[in-house]
This record gives C-alpha cells, sequence and structure tokens, in this order.
C-alpha cells in the first residue's frame, strides 16, 4: 500500500510538471496578443487571401475600363499611363512585402517553439527509454540470463545534456553547400 501511494504521488508531481510546461508552452504559441500582433495577423490573413486577389484584379480592372472611357457616363479621372494606379499599386507592393516579412517572421517565431519542444519531447523520449533499457536488463540478469553486450551498455548511459550543448558549440554551425 506504501509503495502504490509512492508511486501515485511520483505520478500526480509528474503529472504537475507536464501541465506546467503545457501551460508555458500555449503561453509561447499565443504570439499575438499584443495589438501589434493581432493587426499584423489580420493584415496577413486578409492580404493573403484569394478574395483580395479576385477584389484587386477586379479593382484594376474597372479603373483601366473607367480611365480608358470604355464605361459609358464615366468621366476618365486618371488618364493613360494610369499615374494614380500606379502610385496606389505601389504603395501596396510596400504593404505587401512588409506583410510577408511579419508573417515569415512570424513563422520563424512558430518554428523555434516547434523545434523546442521536439528537442524536449526527444530528451524525455531518451530518458524514458533509457529506463526502460536499464528495467530489461535487471529483469535479465534476475532470470538468469547473462549477455554481455557493449553496445546496450552504451545505450543504458544517460544523455547529458552539457556535453550534448559542448559538441553543438564545437561543431559551429551547419555549412551549406
Amino acid at each position: 500500500m506504501a509503495k502504490e501511494d509512492r508511486n501515485a504521488g511520483a505520478k500526480k508531481a509528474i503529472d504537475e510538471k507536464n501541465n506546467a510546461k503545457a501551460r508555458e508552452l500555449q503561453s509561447k504559441l499565443e504570439i499575438n496578443k499584443t495589438f501589434g500582433d493581432r493587426v499584423a495577423l489580420f493584415i496577413t490573413d486578409v492580404f493573403g487571401s484569394m478574395t483580395f486577389l479576385c477584389f484587386c484584379l477586379l479593382s484594376f480592372l474597372i479603373w483601366i475600363l473607367w480611365n480608358l472611357n470604355f464605361i459609358p457616363g464615366l468621366k476618365p479621372f486618371d488618364p493613360y499611363p494610369f499615374p494614380e494606379l500606379e502610385m496606389i499599386v505601389s504603395l501596396f507592393a510596400v504593404i505587401l512585402s512588409v506583410s510577408v516579412l511579419i508573417s515569415q517572421n512570424r513563422e520563424g517565431k512558430m518554428e523555434k517553439i516547434s523545434q523546442q519542444v521536439e528537442f524536449e519531447v526527444n530528451v524525455r523520449a531518451e530518458n524514458e527509454i533509457t529506463k526502460v533499457l536499464a528495467l530489461l536488463d535487471e529483469i535479465q540478469k534476475k532470470l538468469g540470463i547473462n549477455i554481455k553486450d557493449q553496445e546496450l551498455e552504451a545505450m543504458k548511459e544517460s544523455l547529458d545534456l552539457h556535453e550534448l550543448h559542448q559538441q553543438i558549440d564545437e561543431a559551429g554551425p551547419e555549412k551549406e553547400e
């Protein structure tokens, strides 16, 4: 009974730690909390839609037909070569290019968070697998099966994150070819 209570307590502590990590992750994923972030997300969503593209094409077509005097009863206000339309399109190009940069920046943040989560999951899986291998080795020894396996002994060693970080730092950035 006491052993079950210890196991339940340990499981509860692990669950609380996991819940805390999940809340921290959720907080990191909510990048669009500030007003600026919400505006940037809105601009990216609107300008990156097929509806917006169709609206622009239709607007340009109407503008050009109107100013080439193809629409009866409407007086041209921006004669060929359409300098006002050119200015508007240039402003749109600036806004669209900035919104693309904002979107890429946001995606970069999300990718960084995703990589961090993946790393943490991999470290946890590595620790769990190491523990399972150690337990299997103990079971094997208790059953009287004595097989010397150097690879298994190496796998049972715990992952040293400090050493891993040093190896990454020493290797430096990957060279692209």
